[in-house]
C-alpha cells in the first residue's frame, strides 16, 4: 500500500475491526465525509456560539517500537471544559498503518444523552525536516455511540518505523492535537423565534420541498400583502379555501411563536395524506401554486399581482441570413430553467440561454415566399421582472443509463446579477433600455440527496440585508453569506492537504447539497416588493379568528405546562348514561369523554372538591356519594366500590395516584344520588356487604331500542323474581309483565350475554356491584316478526354493524350512498344490499373494489367473486379497516367476467384517418386469432378480405407483433397500446431483398440538449433494394398525405439506439437496415423529423417510463 495514497484515510471512530471488515477501508472515509457534510441533522447545520475555545496538546511518546500494547492512550487534556485524550494504535488497527483519534476521556461516567461538537488535527512531527509534518484534520459530533473519531489509516507503518524518514527519532513519537470546541445550541430547546425573530413550518412528512418555497413565498412582503388583500370571509373554512388557508399560514408565520402547521393548507389544495408523504417537484408546485392563485385573484383587488411580481417576456426568432425575413414570437414567463451541465455559473447560462443556433445545410428553414434558406434562430428577453425566479437544471434524464440523474457540478451564482452586462447582450431591440435589470440575491432552495428523493431546504435574505437565514422545516437559523453561497455551489470537495511536502493524491468528495432554484429581486423594484406588512392589512375577521386560536393555542400550552399542578376528575351521574346509552354506546355505561370534567389542584382536599360539585349540579354535598371506576379483566369498565370516609379526608392528588394502578392521569367517579318519590334528594342509603349495586338497560324488540333505565341496590341472596315489579315500575310495563332477564358480560372480541335464571340469587349467578342487567317483555310465539328479537341477538347486531360508504369506481372521490350492513355479512349479502339499493334484478353483475387507506385511492384490482368469506374482510387494508368499498354495475355476471379477459384495442383504418377504440372480451384460452375474428365484427374493412394483425405500441415505438397462436390470458393493456391494423398488400408480397422497417416521428428538444423524442403514430414500412431515400420520401408523403410545403420542412434519419444519422435524397436506405427483424428492432428505425402539430394529451396509464415524481395537482 503507497504511503503516498492520502485517499485512503479514514473519517472513522475506531471500532475494531474483525477480519471479514478489514475491506471496509474503501468505502468507510466515503461514508463518513459524505455523511459529515450533508446529513441534516449533523452538528455543523446546527447554529453554533461564538468563539470557541481552542487548545493545542503535544503528546511526546518514548521508546514507541517496544510499547506492546494493542491501544495506547495519552494523559488528557482540557478543552472547553471537556477532558481529551489521543488514542493511538501503535501496530494499527487491523490496517498496516499508524491509526490514531482523539476520545472523550470521560465518556464512561457522563450523563445520559451527553454532546459535544469539535473541529480537531491531528499530526505525526517530522522531527528532522517540520514542513514535512502529517497534519489531518477533520469534526464530528462525539456522543456516547460515537466517542471517538479520527483516522485508522493515518500514515503508513512502513514510513513511520523508517528513521530516515524523520518520524521516529531515538524512537520517540511527537504527537500534536489542535481542538475546537463549539457549543451547538441543543436542538429541542432552540428558539427559533427568539433567536431569529422568524418561525419555521411543520414537515407532514414528506413536504420539506413544499416548506422551503413557502417561506420563499412568504418573505415576498408584496406577494404576502397581496394575499392578506385577497377576499375571504368568517364562513370560509381553512381546509377548503386556498386563500383563507395561505392568509391563516402567513399570519401564523409572522405572529407566531412556534413553527406552523401546513396541514389547512395541503387540505384546500385536495390533498390527502398520501400526498404529504409524495415528494414533488417544487418547480412544478411553484407553477401550479401560482397559476391557481392567479385565478382566484381575478375579480379582485389583487388581480394582476402575480404577472406584475413574477412575468417577463422573451422573443424567438429566426432570421434569414441571405434574405430579408425575420419571424419573431413573444412569449412570457415566470421562472427560467437555467441549464447547470456545462455551464460555471449563471451568466454562463444566460449566454447559453440566448446562443444563436445556425439553421444550415439539412436543417435550413422555410421561409414563407423565399422557400428553404440558411437562418439564424434564438431567444433575447423583451423584459425582466421584478422578482425573477431561476430554476437549475439539476435533474435530467441521462440516455445511455436509460434513467433521471442529478447533476452535482460545480456551478456558481453571484450576489448581485447584472442582466445589462455587455451592452445589453440578452436583450431584444423591442427591450425598454431605461430599466435596469440589475438584480440581488433574495432565496437560494437547497436540495440535499440524489434524485430518488432527499431533503431541501432555503437560505432567505428576508430584507435583503447581509444577514442570511436558513430555513430547515421546523428550525430557522442565522447564517453567514458563505454558507449560503460558495457552500450551495455544488461541485467536489476536497480534505485540506495536510501533507505539503509529498505528492499525494488529495481526498474529493461529491456535494450532494447545491442551489436548485434562485430568486432575485431587481434593485429597482426592492422598496417596493420589500414593503411593510401590518395587522391593517390583514381582514378583521380573519385577525379576530386567528387570535382567538392563538389564545386557545396559550391556553392548551398553559395548561400542559401545569399539568402535573392539577388531576382531571371526570363525573358519570344517571343524567349521562340515560343521555349517552342506546344512542353515542350500546355496551358498557358511559364514554367519559363526555362528562363533566373538573380540573382540581392536587392539594385539595376531596371534601372541597365536593363543594364544587355541590356548586355544579345542585346536589348538597350530604347527599353525594363517590364510586371509583375499575377496568375489569375482560376489559369492560364499571362502578366498583364507594369512597371511604378516610379516602374523601385526603387531597385528590393523593387519591388518584392511591385508586389508579394503571397510573393514569385522570380520576373517574361515578356519583349516586338517591332521589325520593317526588324527586327530592335524599341522603345515600347504606351499603353493607350484602348490597349489591346493580344497572339496567330495557330493549324494545319491536323499537330495535335500548335505553337505560336505572339503578337499584339488591340483596345478594335476593332472586332477580322478587325485584320483577320493581323492573316493571321502571320500563313502564304492568306489575305483573312477564320479562326476561339478560346479564351483559363483556362485548369484546366477541359479544357474550348471557340469560339469568329468575329463581337462583344474584350471588349464584356471581353478580357483583358495577353488574349491568339488560331486560325485556319475554318472548312469544311472535318472535319471528322481529329482526333481533332478544337482547343477546341485538347486542350483536350493534357490536358488528357497519356503516360503509359506497363510491362509484369512476368517482372514486365522492360518496354516492351509505349503507348499514354488518361486519359478518358474507359477499354475496353484500353485493345484495348493494343491488337493492340501485335497483338492480341481479345482484352478481356488482363488481366491488377494496380501499387504499394509504393512498385514498380504490385499490388496483377489484375483488373476486365470493373470494373473500365477510364485509370485514373487504375492509381491511393490511392493519387498518376503512369504511368505504367502491362499485361497478357489470354488463355480465360477474363469475362469467372472471372467465373472460377484456382487451382494449385501438383499430387504425387503412384508408381513412380514424382510430377506434373498441372493447374485445373473449375466454381467457383465446388467442390472438379470436381477437382479430372478434374484431372483425366491430369494424370497417377497406376490403371484405383483408387481414389484420396487432401490435404492442409504447411511446410511440412498435415493440411487438402478436402472434395469432398468442394465447391472451398474459397480454396486458393496462401499460401500452394495443393496436389493430389491416396488413398492406406490399407486405404481403416481400421479395427477397425487401425489408420491413420501423418508421417513427421525432423532434428534438433544444431544452433537454436535444434529446431525441418520439410522438404520433408509428409504422412500418416495406424498403426495396436499391430503393434511394428520395423514392421512400415520396411514398411516405403519400401514405401520410402530408402537403408538400410542410413536407418540405421535414427531415429523414436513420437513428440507432436514439443517435440520429441524417440522410440525404440519393442514399441508398435499405444498407442501413439489419437483414431480418431480430430483437430490439424498435431501436433501429427511420426516423421523420418535424414538429409535433398535435394538440398535447395527457398519457392513458404508464405511457413514460422516465417519469420519477408524481405531478402537482390542487384539486380545488
Amino acid at each position: 500500500m503507497s504511503w503516498q495514497r492520502k485517499d485512503e484515510e479514514m473519517l472513522v471512530p475506531h471500532p475494531e475491526f474483525n477480519n471479514s471488515n478489514n475491506n471496509n477501508d474503501a468505502i468507510a472515509p466515503m461514508e463518513a465525509t459524505v455523511g459529515r457534510q450533508e446529513t441534516v441533522s449533523t452538528a455543523e447545520n446546527r447554529p453554533i456560539i461564538e468563539d470557541p475555545p481552542t487548545s493545542k496538546f503535544t503528546w511526546t511518546i518514548e521508546h514507541f517500537s517496544r510499547l506492546n500494547v494493542r491501544k495506547h492512550y495519552s494523559e488528557y487534556f482540557i478543552v472547553g471544559g471537556y477532558k481529551w485524550r489521543i488514542l493511538v494504535f501503535p501496530k494499527g488497527n487491523n490496517v498496516d498503518q499508524l491509526s490514531m483519534y482523539l476520545d472523550v476521556a470521560d465518556s464512561s461516567i457522563l450523563p445520559y444523552g451527553w454532546s459535544r461538537y469539535a473541529h480537531f488535527s491531528l499530526a505525526i512531527v517530522n522531527q528532522i525536516h517540520p514542513k514535512y509534518t502529517i497534519r489531518k484534520e477533520t469534526q464530528h459530533q462525539f456522543n456516547a455511540r460515537e466517542s471517538d473519531w479520527g483516522f485508522t489509516s493515518f500514515m503508513p507503518l512502513l514510513d513511520l518505523y523508517d528513521s530516515a524518514k524523520g518520524y521516529l527519532v531515538n524512537d520517540t513519537l511527537v504527537v500534536e492535537a489542535e481542538v475546537t470546541v463549539q457549543r451547538v445550541l441543543d436542538y429541542w430547546t432552540y428558539d427559533s423565534k427568539k433567536e431569529t425573530g422568524f418561525v419555521g413550518l411543520k414537515n407532514q412528512g414528506a413536504t420539506c420541498y413544499m416548506n422551503s418555497l413557502l417561506q420563499t413565498l412568504y418573505h415576498m412582503p408584496y406577494f404576502r400583502k397581496a394575499v392578506y388583500h385577497m377576499p375571504t370571509t368568517e364562513n370560509d373554512a381553512p381546509s377548503n379555501s386556498i386563500p383563507l388557508a395561505l392568509q391563516s399560514l402567513f399570519y401564523k408565520l409572522q405572529y407566531s411563536d412556534t413553527s406552523v402547521s401546513t396541514k389547512d393548507l395541503t387540505k384546500s389544495f385536495g390533498w390527502d395524506t398520501y400526498d404529504s408523504f409524495m415528494q414533488h417537484d417544487v418547480q412544478e408546485l411553484n407553477r401550479v401554486l401560482c397559476e391557481k392563485l392567479e385565478d382566484k385573484m381575478k375579480g379582485t383587488a389583487v388581480e394582476g399581482t402575480i404577472q406584475q411580481l413574477f412575468e417577463g417576456h422573451h422573443m424567438n426568432y429566426i432570421e434569414c441570413i441571405n434574405v430579408d425575413y425575420k419571424s419573431t414570437r413573444k412569449e412570457s414567463f415566470y421562472d427560467l430553467q437555467l441549464d447547470v451541465k456545462g455551464c460555471r455559473d449563471v451568466y454562463a447560462s444566460f449566454d447559453k440561454y440566448v446562443e444563436v443556433e445556425k439553421l444550415e445545410g439539412d436543417n435550413k428553414y422555410h421561409a414563407e415566399n423565399y422557400g428553404l434558406q440558411e437562418a439564424q434562430k434564438g431567444v433575447l428577453f423583451i423584459d425582466f421582472p421584478p422578482v425573477l425566479q431561476l430554476q437549475l437544471k439539476r435533474f435530467e434524464y441521462d440516455f445511455m443509463r436509460d434513467m433521471m440523474v442529478k447533476i452535482n457540478d460545480r456551478y456558481e451564482f453571484p450576489l448581485q446579477l447584472d442582466l445589462d452586462r455587455e451592452s445589453g447582450r440578452y436583450l431584444s431591440p423591442d427591450a425598454d433600455r431605461s430599466v435596469r435589470n440589475l438584480y440581488t440575491l433574495h432565496s437560494v432552495l437547497v436540495h440535499s440527496g440524489g434524485v430518488h428523493g432527499g431533503h431541501y431546504y432555503a437560505f432567505i435574505r428576508p430584507t435583503l440585508s447581509d444577514q442570511w437565514y436558513k430555513f430547515d422545516d421546523e428550525r430557522v437559523t442565522k447564517e453567514e453569506t458563505k454558507r449560503a453561497l460558495e457552500e450551495q455551489y455544488g461541485g467536489e470537495e476536497e480534505l485540506p492537504q495536510t501533507n505539503p511536502g509529498f505528492n499525494n493524491t488529495p481526498f474529493k468528495f461529491t456535494k450532494y447539497s447545491n442551489a436548485y432554484m434562485l430568486v432575485y429581486v431587481r434593485e429597482s423594484d426592492k422598496d417596493k416588493i420589500i414593503c411593510n406588512v401590518d395587522e391593517k392589512d390583514i381582514a378583521e375577521h380573519l385577525r379576530v379568528r386567528l387570535k382567538k386560536e392563538q389564545e386557545e393555542k396559550e391556553q392548551k400550552r398553559k395548561e400542559k405546562a401545569e399539568a402535573h399542578l392539577y388531576t382531571i376528575i371526570k363525573v358519570a351521574r344517571d343524567e349521562d348514561l340515560t343521555n349517552q346509552i342506546g344512542k353515542d354506546i350500546y355496551f358498557d355505561l358511559v364514554d367519559h369523554e363526555k362528562v363533566r370534567t373538573f380540573r382540581i389542584q392536587k392539594q385539595i382536599s376531596f371534601t372541597s372538591f365536593k363543594e364544587d360539585v355541590a356548586k355544579e349540579f345542585g346536589i348538597p354535598v350530604q347527599f353525594q356519594r363517590f364510586w371509583l371506576w375499575a377496568k375489569r379483566q375482560n376489559h369492560t369498565y364499571r362502578p366498583n366500590r364507594p369512597l371511604t370516609t378516610l379516602e374523601e379526608s385526603q387531597s385528590v392528588g393523593y387519591l388518584r395516584e392511591s385508586s389508579n394502578k394503571a397510573h393514569v392521569a385522570e380520576l373517574k367517579l361515578f356519583l349516586e344520588v338517591e332521589n325520593g318519590p317526588d324527586l327530592r334528594v335524599l341522603p345515600p342509603p347504606e351499603k353493607t356487604k350484602e348490597d349489591i349495586l346493580l344497572f339496567f338497560k330495557l330493549y324494545d324488540p319491536e323499537k330495535e331500542e335500548l335505553r337505560y333505565v336505572g339503578r337499584s341496590f339488591v340483596r345478594a341472596s335476593g332472586k332477580p323474581s322478587e325485584i320483577i315489579t320493581k323492573l316493571n315500575a321502571m320500563a313502564g310495563f304492568p306489575p305483573n309483565e312477564e320479562i326476561d332477564l339478560f346479564e351483559e358480560i363483556k362485548f369484546e372480541p366477541n359479544v357474550m350475554c348471557e340469560l339469568i335464571e329468575k329463581r337462583i340469587s344474584f350471588r349464584a349467578s356471581q353478580l357483583e356491584d358495577g353488574d349491568i342487567i339488560c331486560f325485556q317483555k319475554a318472548l312469544t310465539s311472535d318472535e319471528e316478526m322481529y329482526r333481533y328479537p332478544d337482547v343477546p341477538s341485538f347486542l350483536e347486531y350493534v357490536h358488528n354493524r357497519q356503516v360503509v360508504h359506497f363510491r362509484r369506481l369512476d368517482k372514486p372521490k365522492e360518496d354516492d350512498f351509505c349503507l348499514e350492513l354488518s361486519k359478518l355479512y358474507t359477499y354475496d349479502d353484500v353485493v345484495e344490499r348493494v343491488a337493492q339499493q340501485l335497483g338492480l334484478a341481479d345482484p352478481s353483475k356488482i363488481r366491488l373494489t377494496s380501499h387504499n387507506c394509504y393512498s385514498q385511492q380504490p385499490k388496483p384490482q377489484p375483488i373476486k367473486y365470493r373470494s373473500v368469506d365477510h364485509l370485514s374482510d373487504m375492509l381491511l387494508h393490511y392493519n387498518q379497516t376503512s369504511d368505504i368499498l367502491y362499485y361497478e354495475v357489470l354488463d355480465i355476471p360477474l363469475p362469467e367476467l372472471e372467465g373472460l379477459k377484456t382487451l382494449k384495442v385501438a383499430f387504425h383504418h387503412a384508408t381513412k384517418d380514424e382510430v377506434s377504440v373498441h372493447s374485445i372480451r373473449l375466454p381467457k384460452q383465446s388467442t390472438v386469432g379470436d381477437v382479430i375474428n372478434e374484431l372483425k365484427g366491430k369494424v370497417e374493412l377497406s376490403n371484405p378480405n383483408a387481414d389484420l394483425r396487432l401490435l404492442e405500441v409504447f411511446y410511440h415505438k412498435i415493440y411487438k407483433i402478436f402472434p395469432l397462436n398468442e394465447k391472451i390470458e398474459n397480454i396486458n393493456d393496462q401499460y401500452w397500446t394495443l393496436r389493430a391494423e389491416e396488413i398492406p398488400e406490399e407486405e404481403k408480397n416481400l421479395g427477397p431483398q425487401d425489408r420491413l422497417i420501423h418508421v417513427y416521428h421525432f423532434t428534438r428538444d433544444a431544452s433537454q440538449n436535444h434529446m431525441v423524442q418520439n410522438f404520433g403514430e408509428p409504422f412500418f414500412l416495406v424498403i426495396h433494394e436499391g430503393e434511394t431515400l428520395a423514392d421512400v420520401k415520396e411514398r411516405i408523403k403519400k401514405k401520410l398525405q402530408v402537403p408538400d410545403e410542410e413536407f418540405s420542412k421535414w427531415n429523414f434519419a436513420f437513428l440507432s439506439l436514439g443517435r440520429p444519422d441524417y440522410l440525404q435524397d440519393s442514399d441508398i436506405v435499405s444498407t442501413r437496415f439489419q437483414k431480418r427483424d431480430v430483437y430490439g428492432a424498435w431501436e433501429q428505425y427511420l426516423g421523420l423529423e418535424h414538429n409535433d402539430s398535435a394538440p398535447k394529451k395527457a398519457h392513458q396509464g404508464n405511457q413514460n417510463r422516465h417519469t420519477f415524481e408524481k405531478p402537482v395537482k390542487i384539486y380545488n
